[in-house]
C-alpha cells in the first residue's frame, strides 16, 4: 500500500508539460508553422495532445508517420529541427498552469520544501516557460533534457537532484504525468505520484500502475 507522506517529503520534482502547464497549444501552433515551413499538410490540436508526452524526437515521428505513412530519417531530422528552431524561439503564448498548480506550489515552498522542475524539454524553453509564469520563484532549479546525455525514462536527472541535495530518496517525491516519469522514478527507486490531466502519448497512464493518480494537486491539500 503507498503511503503518500506529503508532510514528511523534503524535495518534490515535477515533470513540466502535461504535469504543470498545459503547454498542447504551443506545441501545436509550433508544429503547424514548422509543417508549412516545410510545405507539408497540417494537423490538429486534438491530434498534438495524443501525440506528445514522450518527447520532441518522437512527437516529430508521430506527425510524419501520419501525414506520410512512414518515416524518412532525413524529413524527420529537418521537421525535429525546424519544430525546435520555432518552438524554443517563443515557448509560452498559451501555454498556462494547470488549475490547482500555482495554490500547490505555494504550499510546498511554504512549507519550506525544495521544488525542482525535471523536463526532457530542452533547458532553454523550459527556464522560460517557467519565468514567463511566474513559477520560477517556486524552484531551485530547472533540469532540461539536455542538461545530461540521458533524459526520462533513465534515472539519471532525479538521481542527481537526491546526489547534489544529499538526501535520502525516502525524502522525495516525483510528480509527473507520463509513463517517462513514473519509469524514471521506478528505475531511480524514487515514489512517484501522477495527475490523470497530462500528456501520455494517448495512453492511460493508469497502464503503467503508478503508485497514486489524483485529477488535481489541491486535492492533496485537503
Amino acid at each position: 500500500m503507498f503511503e503518500l507522506r506529503l508532510a514528511e517529503r523534503q524535495m518534490i520534482l515535477f515533470d513540466l508539460d502535461g504535469t504543470l502547464v498545459d503547454s498542447a497549444s504551443d506545441l501545436y501552433r509550433a508544429m503547424n508553422m514548422s509543417l508549412n515551413a516545410l510545405q507539408l499538410p497540417l494537423v490538429t490540436e486534438t491530434q498534438v495532445r495524443n501525440w506528445v508526452g514522450k518527447g520532441t524526437s518522437i512527437f516529430c515521428h508521430s506527425v510524419l508517420e501520419h501525414l506520410t505513412g512512414q518515416v524518412d530519417a532525413a524529413q524527420h531530422h529537418l521537421l525535429l529541427e525546424t519544430f525546435l528552431k520555432i518552438y524554443n524561439a517563443d515557448p509560452c503564448v498559451l501555454t498556462q498552469p494547470f488549475d490547482g498548480i500555482i495554490e500547490f506550489l505555494q504550499w510546498a515552498k511554504a512549507d519550506g520544501k525544495m521544488l525542482i522542475c525535471v523536463t526532457n524539454k530542452p533547458e532553454q524553453p523550459a527556464r522560460s516557460i517557467v519565468e514567463a509564469l511566474g513559477m520560477n520563484q517556486y524552484f531551485a532549479d530547472v533540469i532540461g533534457g539536455d542538461r545530461f546525455e540521458e533524459r526520462k525514462p533513465h534515472p539519471k536527472q532525479l538521481l542527481y537532484c537526491a546526489e547534489y541535495y544529499e538526501l535520502d530518496k525516502t525524502d522525495i517525491l516525483m510528480v509527473g504525468d507520463s509513463v517517462n516519469d513514473v519509469e524514471a522514478a521506478r528505475r531511480a527507486g524514487i515514489d512517484c505520484i501522477v495527475v490523470s490531466y497530462g500528456y501520455n502519448h494517448g495512453e492511460n497512464i493508469r497502464d503503467c500502475q503508478p503508485q497514486m493518480v489524483v485529477d488535481n494537486l489541491k486535492e492533496l491539500l485537503v
